[in-house]
């Protein structure tokens, strides 16, 4: 069975992969590559609260993993000149885990908060008076002795990003003055950012090996970076230390990562569906059955960048391999009514 640490076109981050990918992220809004508008938008509110001396208002982040939403939350903190404290929903167990955060942040510091929609919701209700009022109200003792306390915090930014904006409950989601919606990356981004990466990792390439590259990266930032990597390995190892077209094709070949960005694992979904299923529709749940894979696994890792292509459909009845898929795969698309 594939795990996610084994797919080099996986968004998520890999265990040891923190300490390489944080030297390759930008300090500086100026020198982050993509999303326009939200970065736009930011560089006007973030100029705002300076001027006013106020911390930014409170900031959600959606869109799927990989696209920068960690990335993003650091260089505001930067250009606010304060100092940021990384956490994640599911590592905030109860109330007084979050108290002891809240209460140790400076004025104007940023908490990021990553995968926020998994947030307990205990921990959640305690979030709403710190981000309205900047202040926990605590209560103290059982029974009827029991009392409620208000401890005043430091005026702070939260940041959240969520790649479920769904999941969030709508009071939390209300409390959110700046809402921005992560997009896929273009090819000529994803050039951009594998150009980039190579001038600080001290890696040579040519123009047709990093449109290569970023063709086969999935529209994530994460994964231009992890193929680049991994491409540097083989012309160390198979050639002269310089990434040329032909050994950014071998090095691509020998991953089993196609022209569009698909690993086997991607192409033996499309294929259950096409030839044991007729094009389908099909149950999710009978896909995963038939590959012998979680579900779980195929709706969080692999279906939403075969849905973005166009490689599958979703209907009432199950998925479906659309007429593209069948193309990208050599097959002539069965007759429609």
């Amino acid at each position: 069975m594939t795990t996610e640490k084994e797919r080099i076109t996986s968004a998520n981050l890999s265990p040891g992969e923190g300490t390489q990918e944080r030297s390759l992220r930008p300090q500086k809004l100026d020198d982050f590559i993509g999303q326009k508008n939200a970065k736009d938008n930011l560089k006007v509110f973030i100029e705002a609260a300076k001027l006013r001396g106020e911390p930014l208002d409170h900031v959600l982040f959606y869109g799927p993993p990989g696209l920068g939403k960690t990335t993003l939350a650091g260089i505001i903190a930067n250009e606010m000149g304060v100092d940021i404290k990384i956490t994640s929903g599911p590592a905030i167990d109860r109330a007084g885990d979050l108290a002891a955060i809240l209460t140790n942040l400076e004025e104007n510091d940023v908490l990021f908060i990553d995968e926020i929609h998994r947030l307990n919701r205990s921990v959640e209700e305690v979030l709403y008076s710190a981000m309205e009022d900047f202040a926990l109200d605590i209560l103290i003792g059982k029974g009827p002795s029991a009392r409620s306390i208000r401890l005043d915090l430091s005026k702070f930014t939260l940041i959240g990003a969520t790649t479920r904006v769904g999941s969030l409950s709508a009071p939390l989601r209300d409390r959110f003055g700046v809402m921005s919606k992560f997009e896929m990356y273009t090819p000529d981004e994803l050039e951009e950012i594998i150009r980039r990466s190579s001038h600080i990792l001290g890696i040579e390439a040519d123009d047709e090996s990093i449109r290569e590259m970023a063709g086969r990266s999935r529209g994530t930032p994460r994964v231009a970076n992890r193929i680049l990597k991994r491409i540097r390995d083989f012309s160390q190892v198979q050639g002269s230390g310089y990434i040329d077209a032909d050994i950014t094709r071998d090095g691509l070949k020998a991953l089993d990562i196609d022209s569009m960005g698909l690993e086997r694992l991607d192409r033996e979904i499309l294929l259950a569906i096409i030839e044991r299923f007729g094009g389908g529709p099909v149950g999710v749940d009978t896909i995963a059955a038939s590959i012998g894979e979680e579900r779980v696994t195929i709706e969080d890792a692999y279906e939403p960048y075969l849905l973005q292509i166009g490689f599958l459909s979703r209907t009432q009845k199950g998925r479906m391999a659309t007429d593209l898929a069948y193309q990208h795969l050599g097959l002539t698309p069965p007759e429609r009514e």
